[in-house]
């Protein structure tokens, strides 16, 4: 599946291509630490690569979680990595008028998936021009992304992907159903498998979501079996102090074993 990306670097390689960064901008030093040696793995592997992080969280459990540090302060470092590395950079939107914010500082902009039936945050997204990459609520069959796919592209933005974070399984869990990935391809768009947010245990007690971080190579090697475009993995120099989706994260030191790994099995399915 092409890539609707003219900038991201090995798109000709045949490899998969990965989404990955801290989940949140927690300060410059660990998103350009993060950045830095992903771009260099994704070089070195040539891996499709673009950065991920979000300028703001604004879905949270509790009023106490941490959300940012300051929209304009996160997106001037955003664009400080797509400067330096000469990468891609991703970031979600909440909201009609973030669209055409955030589109000054990233390429990609992600429609969160408690969000992707906002029609008109799809189609303030659509009409900034960028690519446009919406996550699958947990709440939505595969089936039915195709109705964010049309409103995105009948806003007049052909450039749209979908992500697959995993879906509801009773009140706490997700599960991943692997045949969501050839049913949203068939739509003509790559997909891509959020390996970390599939594995969230949502609503805990604590107000602060769990997860299941040793199986991130179970999704990820599921994924790339059955031919998913991409992975979507985040990742933090140290996520026991992540202020976001802690529990979630792959370390980054943990990164390119995984990523050798995963390309042989892309390898053996080719």
């Amino acid at each position: 599946m092409t890539i609707p990306i003219p900038q991201l670097r090995h798109g000709d390689s045949g490899n998969f291509f990965l989404i990955a960064g801290p989940c949140a901008v927690e300060g410059e030093s660990i998103v350009m630490e993060t950045a830095e040696k992903l771009a260099a793995l994704c070089d070195r592997l040539r891996i499709p690569f673009i950065f991920k992080s979000s300028y703001r969280k604004a879905n949270r459990s509790r009023l106490d979680s941490f959300a940012g540090i300051g929209d304009e302060k996160a997106l001037r470092i955003l664009r400080k990595v797509g400067e330096t590395f000469k990468v891609p950079v991703t970031t979600d939107i909440h909201a009609d008028a973030e669209a055409a914010m955030a589109a000054e500082y990233v390429e990609v902009l992600q429609i969160p998936a408690f969000l992707c039936r906002q029609t008109s945050l799809l189609v303030a997204a659509a009409e900034t021009g960028k690519v446009v990459s919406v996550k699958k609520g947990q709440f939505v069959s595969p089936e039915s992304m195709h109705f964010a796919v049309d409103k995105v592209v009948q806003s007049g933005n052909d450039r749209v992907m979908l992500i697959d974070r995993g879906t509801t399984f009773g009140y706490q869990d997700l599960v991943v159903d692997f045949r969501g990935i050839p049913t949203m391809q068939s739509f003509g768009v790559p997909v891509i498998l959020d390996c970390t947010h599939s594995l969230q245990q949502p609503n805990q007690a604590s107000g602060v979501t769990g997860g299941q971080p040793a199986l991130i190579e179970t999704i990820a090697r599921a994924g790339i079996a059955v031919g998913t475009d991409g992975l979507f993995i985040e990742t933090h120099p140290n996520p026991a102090e992540a202020k976001s989706d802690g529990a979630n994260m792959l370390p980054l030191d943990r990164m390119e074993a995984l990523l050798e790994r995963l390309l042989r099995i892309r390898q053996a399915i080719r």
